[in-house]
């Protein structure tokens, strides 16, 4: 249990606003028997029965050894970002009747909730439990303060404090509940609930698998006329899926990826994709690799298919900070040509807001192209899709949607003009980006493009 802090009396005690009720009520009491001198005895013994009633209830709560409540603080030392993580605070009451209880738990900074508080009624010698969720939406450090318990009588006309000194630091790393919910679905056999589609792998490496009786969607090249004339049926190779190619998630640091959206900035929302898609390509026996870039730092975690690979990109992806100049494409392109030396799908996650944006990394886009399969993954801005969507009642209004309409139709036109270089693609919204990286990713295996 949690140490306590001890306090003077004075700042033990605090008066309820019952008790400020009861004195209004007194002093009306008072003032009505000035003017009927027979209430005044009524206001005597009602001030007397309250002076009495407030001195038993100090009695009642404040003559009690600080150790008569207890408390502590159950909270991951690891948070999930941009996801739901509980905290639970068990609280045990010794005193001998029932008990009126708030908690007020000092919060990290970052949360920024003033007016935070927990509210229950205690039973004699029991033990419960409050239960609260916080979404942290930026990684780093979150240091929680001490919980502060008011206990009240049912008289209710004091409380008495009690400070618990828990102290305690957590680390808000990328959204790993993402990654446990996709495989525990994964493992269930039902990722389609959650929007991820399978693709019917059709193979055409080299590696021979069995033979099997043709159905409707195979590919006729791949009949078996031996095997047909021999059992009289139709039957086709099966070839195994291609395996250990190289799948790199390259991250953009620069201004473009602080736009936030739903609390989470860009950075993130493509920080918890990589990490889901890592894990996801890992398992299907990919090798997974990071490569994050500024305007003059590279840093690249090389691909691997090992057990402890994802708890190293984790572990990477941790510690990335967005920064506020425009990142170097032409350095990442001449440091990925120098660093990996056979052709990899890279997972470029940037974002172009303008044609004119594009136009200035396209060349090294090409460049990048020449030597590996690069898809190019944007965001939606839904903001301004909400705009769009909005009717217009005035010139201004008009006027609004007429430029959020502009830049829609920019993002459409970046695919088209990436597409007319034979660069892929994927523009998606924040909030789906993680389901439509995994999505294109197993699309990309089906068509046996890695």
């Amino acid at each position: 249990m949690s140490a306590t802090v001890k306090n003077n009396l004075y700042q033990l005690l605090f008066f309820t606003n019952r008790l400020y009720l009861l004195l209004s009520v007194n002093v009306l009491l008072f003032i009505i028997a000035f003017f009927f001198p027979r209430m005044y005895n009524i206001a005597i013994i009602s001030f007397i029965v309250m002076i009495a009633l407030l001195l038993l209830d100090m009695v009642l709560v404040l003559l009690r050894p600080s150790s008569i409540i207890s408390l502590e603080r159950k909270a991951s030392v690891r948070f999930s970002n941009g996801d739901q993580n509980e905290v639970v605070l068990t609280l045990h009451n010794q005193y001998p009747f029932p008990v009126f209880v708030s908690i007020i738990d000092e919060l990290p900074f970052q949360f920024q909730e003033r007016d935070f508080s927990l509210k229950g009624k205690v039973g004699t010698g029991e033990q419960q439990r409050f239960h609260y969720n916080l979404r942290p939406v930026e990684r780093g450090v979150y240091q929680f303060g001490y919980s502060n318990v008011f206990i009240k009588s049912a008289l209710g006309m004091v409380s008495r404090r009690f400070v618990f000194d828990n102290e305690q630091t957590v680390s808000v790393y990328p959204s790993f509940h993402q990654l446990r919910h996709y495989a525990l679905y994964s493992y269930m056999n039902r990722l389609n609930e959650i929007g991820v589609h399978k693709r019917r792998v059709i193979g055409h490496s080299m590696e021979f698998d069995h033979i099997k009786p043709y159905t409707k969607g195979d590919d006729v090249r791949m009949l078996n006329w031996k095997a047909t004339a021999r059992t009289g049926n139709l039957m086709v190779n099966n070839y195994v899926e291609e395996k250990s190619q190289q799948v790199y998630c390259v991250i953009d640091k620069g201004r473009t990826m602080k736009m936030p959206f739903n609390g989470l900035s860009l950075l993130d929302y493509a920080i918890n994709a990589s990490l889901v898609f890592s894990n996801v390509a890992v398992n299907k026996g990919d090798k997974a690799g990071l490569v994050t870039f500024t305007e003059k730092k590279i840093d690249v975690l090389a691909a691997s298919n090992k057990k402890v690979q994802l708890n190293k990109i984790l572990e990477t992806l941790y510690s990335q900070e967005t920064q506020w100049q425009e990142s170097d494409y032409e350095a990442l392109s001449v440091q990925l040509r120098s660093s990996l030396s056979t052709r990899s799908l890279l997972m470029l996650f940037t974002n172009f807001e303008s044609m004119s944006s594009l136009q200035r990394q396209l060349p090294f886009l090409r460049r990048l192209a020449r030597y590996h399969l690069v898809l190019v993954v944007f965001f939606e801005n839904t903001e301004l899709k909400k705009v769009t969507e909005q009717p217009a009642y005035d010139i201004e209004g008009i006027y609004k949607q007429t430029i959020a309409q502009k830049f829609a139709y920019d993002k459409k036109l970046i695919v088209k003009e990436l597409a007319k270089y034979g660069i892929m693609s994927l523009l998606s919204p924040p909030e789906h980006l993680t389901l439509n990286v995994v999505n294109k990713y197993l699309e990309l295996k089906a068509r046996m493009l890695i």
